[in-house]
């Protein structure tokens, strides 16, 4: 089965927490703090795998996990990082934040690769916190939470060469003849339901990758028929070819067609207009096709080729000038896995809203200090309110409006607020 697109849950493993101990040996009396740090959580991690060309697997398993790390112990050893997860998907894949809705990567290579949800970093052990006023302290950090979300995967196929037309125009039947593709064909609109890929290899030995997309109709791009559904497979093509039935056997113009599918493209992106095309008359051993060959080659001239797919008339001009054509487009640079960042100082530390009466914080950082506090160490209390009120929360709330014995909730931390 052919899918091409999905919707999954990820997340970045936790982080270690880190560990509160001392040293106790028989001759080192007062040996000071000995707990390690927490290990940090693994990440997950996307790669683009050439040997796949569907998102089938992501049917069925929705949620991925990566490792979380192991805590800190004593004697000042770490705890081990968590394992990532490596997730492979097909080369062409968009991954995109689901809530956000930004472009996380494409990959467009195999091999590329992508951290889609990063692990948490580990916990500190109480070895951290030692300086020369606190040589003895007795706290260390829980691990810090992976990052998790929903994306959404949509697949682009890669093909040098586009088959672009109505149903039954008789694309399944062209990318038959001229590669090993066997693609359902019948003599009914609709026979392609999904993309299908070909090797073909000109005369040269030379070879390319052409894809045969379900067949368009009148307003594909706003969702009618099937095309809106395979639209995203045409933008990958470099050069297009429009097969027209020039016998008309489903009693429309081979021009009016040609004209839709034009429009169609333009509707839902204005930039497949530039791309270099050729216009393919098909069925010419049928009655009628000649007429209707020569009209279009009148007005379209040397873009216009005449075949019968059936046949294999004219069928190889069509390649050869297909390839010299692809030949004369310039390679694209992709970035792949290019993927844009916040740097830390650059965000909030928290926002504050007031819902039914409690004052809400919510913040990647200060939810992050709260989830790595370890509130039944009094010395990790205290660092927290210190840290709260480096971040200005105190002013914040009371610019808000906030009185003594308001309720405070960050993240599952609720408490009462006091002067």
């Amino acid at each position: 089965m052919f899918i091409d697109h999905a919707k999954i849950y990820v997340k970045g493993g936790d982080g270690g927490n880190g560990c509160v101990a001392f040293r106790r040996e028989k001759y080192v009396p007062m040996g000071g703090p000995y707990g390690g740090d927490g290990g940090r959580g693994g990440n997950v991690v996307f790669v683009a795998d050439e040997g796949l060309r569907t998102l089938m697997d992501f049917k069925y398993k929705k949620h991925f996990k990566a490792e979380r790390g192991a805590h800190g112990m004593g004697k000042n050893m770490h705890g081990a990082w968590g394992a990532d997860l490596v997730v492979r998907v097909p080369v062409g894949t968009v991954v995109i934040d689901d809530d956000s809705g930004e472009v996380i990567a494409d990959l467009t290579q195999a091999g590329q690769e992508v951290i889609v949800a990063k692990g948490g970093r580990g916990g500190r052990g109480n070895c951290r916190f030692a300086n020369a006023t606190h040589k003895a302290p007795a706290m260390a950090e829980n691990g810090q939470p992976g990052e998790e979300r929903w994306i959404r995967m949509e697949l682009k196929l890669l093909a040098d060469v586009g088959l672009v037309g109505f149903p039954n125009a008789g694309k399944s039947t062209f990318i038959s003849r001229v590669s090993a593709a066997r693609p359902k064909i019948a003599d009914y609109p609709f026979t392609t339901l999904v993309p299908n890929l070909g090797v073909v290899v000109t005369k040269d030995k030379e070879s390319f990758v052409i894809a045969d997309i379900p067949g368009l109709i009148a307003g594909a791009h706003a969702g009618s028929g099937l095309g809106h559904e395979y639209l995203r497979h045409i933008e990958r093509t470099k050069v297009l070819l429009f097969i027209l039935d020039a016998a008309e056997t489903e009693g429309r113009k081979a021009m009016d067609d040609l004209s839709t599918l034009q429009k169609e493209l333009e509707l839902y992106n204005e930039e497949l207009t530039r791309r270099p095309f050729l216009i393919v008359a098909n069925k010419l051993d049928l009655p009628g096709a000649e007429d209707n060959y020569r009209e279009l080659k009148e007005r379209y001239g040397d873009l216009v080729y005449g075949i019968s797919a059936v046949s294999g008339q004219g069928v190889d001009e069509v390649i050869e000038k297909a390839y010299a054509m692809l030949k004369s487009v310039p390679e694209e640079e992709h970035t792949g896995d290019v993927r844009v960042t916040r740097r830390f100082q650059d965000e909030a530390p928290f926002v504050i809203n007031l819902v039914n009466g409690v004052y809400e914080v919510t913040g990647k950082r200060i939810e992050d200090l709260v989830t790595m506090t370890n509130f039944d160490q009094d010395e990790s209390l205290q660092k927290f309110q210190r840290a709260i009120t480096h971040m200005g929360l105190e002013e914040a709330l009371r610019a808000k409006g906030i009185q003594p014995g308001d309720t405070v909730r960050i993240n599952k931390l609720e408490f009462d607020y006091s002067e």
